[in-house]
């Protein structure tokens, strides 16, 4: 379906869920402060938001764009084309039909959106979740109104910027009071996420230490997210009759709730919603993660005393397996780790936009 970006606020951001969740957030406080405002997301064919946005009642617009990210040279020259040309698609369309402002949260999904709203001079404004930020925003923060920072520690890599550090936004879901862990009832959970297309290096550890971990301790159970792509394989394997595999979670919410430890990636939509919830966490950041933002990231959850950071590497599952396991044992350090956040980062964004239902633009 075609949109009308006239006079729109446009959202744009995905690839992965640390992108596309901070913008569906923003999105979700936009429409709650200016519900006449029409609201359009911009994003990628391949990003998750491919997925999640036809699911949604979100009027939206996907464009033919791919990350660059450990890419040989050729397939990066692809991918730079495919840029520029939904970047003069995108700008043609809006010369007509100019929206009123863009929202970026990074990722190659919203390099199209932020390059045309500066091309063409339309108010645009950054949210920048992850301790180092991503190409798209070291390209365009310069010409934001204001780029807003999910860490502190982003703000020297943006010197030049209009910063503003008010956290990551979460989900409406989890704007909301979380049940202590110290309520939390036998038998415990432990948690195991690796993102929205799962993680192959955690499943596969948990295939290999889940039993042992769960024989060890017998008030515990394993609910873990392999991903779509691996949940067939992992369906098929042994495993303890406490570990439950699932695709993907959709009321993430409510299993966060539910858990007394989690084990994850490190991508900042699933830290800030960890902070938010108040749960201990042992992250595993993505080896190969785009200038490594996921074990900056890791490094700022562990230095705010909310969990621990297990490397990938050699002795990966062993080292992995005795963290778990002490942290599984003793609830007053998971006690220590669990220190709810409660903010509405989304809300703080949006304070900085003025009136969008007036004729100008803070």
């Amino acid at each position: 379906m075609k949109q009308d970006f006239t006079d729109a606020l446009v959202i744009t951001g995905g690839g992965t869920g640390g992108h596309f969740y901070p913008a569906v957030a923003l999105a979700e406080a936009a429409r709650g402060r200016w519900p006449n405002r029409p609201i359009i997301f911009v994003g990628a064919k391949r990003g998750i938001e491919a997925r999640k946005l036809p699911e949604s009642d979100w009027p939206h617009l996907l464009l033919d764009v791919e990350g660059f990210h450990g890419r040989s040279p050729l397939n990066a020259l692809r991918s730079l084309w495919r840029m520029y040309s939904a970047f003069r698609y995108l700008k043609n369309i809006w010369i007509a039909q100019r929206p009123r402002a863009v929202i970026g949260t990074g990722g190659y999904g919203a390099g199209p959106a932020l390059l045309a709203a500066r091309a063409l001079d339309v108010s645009y404004y950054i949210h920048e979740s992850n301790a180092e930020p991503g190409l798209v925003v070291k390209l365009t923060a310069n010409g934001a109104k204001r780029v807003w920072l999910g860490m502190d520690a982003a703000k020297a890599r943006l010197p030049k910027a209009n910063c503003r550090c008010v956290g990551t936004p979460v989900r409406e879901s989890f704007l909301r009071p979380f049940k202590p862990c110290s309520e939390l009832q036998r038998p415990f959970t432990l948690l195991v996420l690796g993102g929205s297309g799962g993680a192959r290096a955690i499943n596969n550890a948990l295939s290999s230490i889940g039993g042992p971990l769960l024989e060890k301790h017998r008030d515990w159970e394993i609910f873990h997210q392999v991903g779509n792509p691996e949940m067939e394989r992992l369906n098929n394997e042994p495993r303890h009759s406490r570990h439950t595999v699932v695709p993907f979670i959709e009321n993430m919410d409510t299993v966060i709730e539910n858990a007394s430890l989690v084990l994850s990636r490190a991508g900042a939509s699933a830290c800030s919603e960890l902070k938010t919830a108040g749960r201990p966490a042992v992250l595993v950041p993505l080896p190969n993660s785009a200038s490594d933002h996921q074990k900056y990231n890791a490094a700022a959850f562990v230095k705010e005393g909310r969990g621990i950071m297990v490397e990938q590497g050699q002795g990966f599952e062993d080292r992995l397996f005795n963290i778990l396991s002490s942290l599984m044992e003793d609830d007053r350090v998971r006690q220590a780790f669990s220190r709810p956040e409660t903010n509405n980062a989304a809300a703080k964004c949006l304070d900085d936009m003025g009136l969008l239902s007036d004729s100008s633009i803070c």
